[in-house]
C-alpha cells in the first residue's frame, strides 16, 4: 500500500453540506473529489476511479444514490460505498444492507445517516479502505 493519500469521491446536491464533507474529508487526510448531482457524479467515475465514495441519496431523483451505486460497482466492483442521507429522518423510509432482498439492490457497502460525526466517519472509511 503506496502513502499517496486515498481519493474519496463526494456526490451531494446540496452544495453546504457537500463542502463540509469536503473539509471533514480532507481534514481526515484524503484528497477529494465533488460532484453535485448523479450525473456529475456518473461523469467523473468516467474518466477516475476513486478510493471509496460517498453518495448522498436524494438528489435529482429520490434514488439517485442508489441508482450511482450502481453504476459506480458496475465499472469498478471493488470500490466501497457510502450511501449518506437524511432520508430516514426526513421520510421515515428505512432499509437494511444486511437484509438479503435490500442488499441485492443497494450496490452500496455502508449506509449513514447524515451529522455522521468526524470520527465516526474516519473509523467506518478506513475500515472500508482496509487501512
Amino acid at each position: 500500500m503506496s502513502n499517496e493519500k486515498k481519493l474519496v469521491l463526494l456526490v451531494d446536491d446540496d452544495p453546504d453540506y457537500l463542502f463540509q464533507l469536503e473539509m471533514m474529508v480532507k481534514n481526515l487526510g484524503f484528497r477529494v473529489k465533488t460532484a453535485e448531482s448523479q450525473a456529475e457524479g456518473e461523469s467523473v467515475l468516467d474518466t477516475l476511479k476513486p478510493d471509496l465514495a460517498i453518495f448522498d441519496l436524494m438528489m435529482e431523483n429520490e434514488d439517485s444514490g442508489f441508482i450511482l451505486s450502481y453504476k459506480a460497482k458496475r465499472k469498478y466492483p471493488d470500490l466501497p460505498i457510502i450511501i449518506a442521507t437524511a432520508a430516514t429522518a426526513e421520510t421515515g423510509f428505512t432499509f437494511d444492507l444486511y437484509n438479503e432482498n435490500d442488499k441485492a439492490w443497494i450496490k452500496a457497502d455502508l449506509y449513514l445517516e447524515k451529522g455522521i460525526r468526524p470520527d465516526q466517519l474516519h473509523r467506518e472509511i478506513n475500515k472500508l479502505l482496509k487501512l
